[in-house]
């Protein structure tokens, strides 16, 4: 007896939590109201620079996101042509636990949900409750030059995002922003996995221009911009990138 109650109570908690997901997803992706973003920066070196760059962001350093997703609403001809809210919340300390890139599945899922438990306990904000929960980890660019690979999970509606803790470099951050931010609402990845290169038609902005290649925009799930088949560079800002007629699909803004 004590095990069939067991059972059902997990049954229940699993259905909860699937009947949860789905209502996210379609309240995400209706688009009806603005999708309220909230931005929380982390010090991901310990770096007295970094922690000067944190302490000096505010709301507007983030604009440029909301413009970018308003701007391709408009173009997609969205009733909602203010899709997305950005707001800066307060700093967090201490790392998300590192996702297990290469991980099996079963592994992928338990990071997953010790992401949201952490994201839980951590992602405190007093302004509007946000839909999606951004963490920006930023790092000093004097000590490194790459950063971590950053992602998005439809699942909870939480990005993790590696950024450089630069002004100089804060445009590029705002494209990965947005890149993370799309995952979050069903965006794919739109670019070859071994390569980094954008797939031909989905990850090119301009897929009938003709002749194709050069491209001057970067579709914003592949995120470079290609010069041929294999060269490509990562856009200067959002204001060199585009949402795709399959990425517009998969977000519910086309049929």
């Amino acid at each position: 007896m004590f095990r069939k109650i067991r059972i059902a109570v997990l049954l229940l908690i699993l259905i909860n939590v699937g009947v949860g997901t789905w209502l996210a997803r379609a309240r995400t992706t209706s688009w009806e109201y603005p999708l309220r973003v909230a931005v929380f920066p982390i010090n991901g070196d310990g770096s007295a620079a970094s922690a000067s760059y944190i302490s000096s962001l505010k709301r507007d350093n983030f604009t440029a996101v909301a413009e970018f997703m308003g701007a391709e609403a408009k173009r997609y001809g969205l009733v909602q042509t203010d899709p997305v809210d950005v707001y800066l919340a307060p700093e967090i300390r201490g790392l998300p636990p590192p996702p297990p890139f290469g991980g099996n599945p079963l592994q992928v899922g338990l990071w997953s949900l010790q992401m949201r438990f952490w994201a839980w306990k951590r992602a405190h904000f007093d302004g509007p409750k946000p839909h999606v929960q951004m963490f920006v980890i930023y790092h000093d660019p004097a000590r490194v030059s790459r950063v971590a690979h950053s992602l998005g999970l439809q699942k909870g509606l939480i990005g993790v995002v590696n950024a450089f803790a630069s002004d100089d470099q804060a445009a590029q951050n705002n494209v990965v922003i947005a890149h993370e931010l799309l995952h979050t609402v069903g965006a794919t990845d739109k670019y070859d996995l071994a390569t980094n290169e954008p797939l031909h038609p989905d990850g090119y902005a301009e897929p009938n221009k003709d002749p194709v290649l050069p491209q001057t925009f970067a579709e914003i799930m592949a995120g470079r911009i290609p010069f041929s088949t294999t060269q490509s560079e990562m856009p200067s800002s959002l204001d060199k990138v585009l949402i795709g007629t399959k990425t517009a699909r998969e977000i519910n803004w086309v049929r």
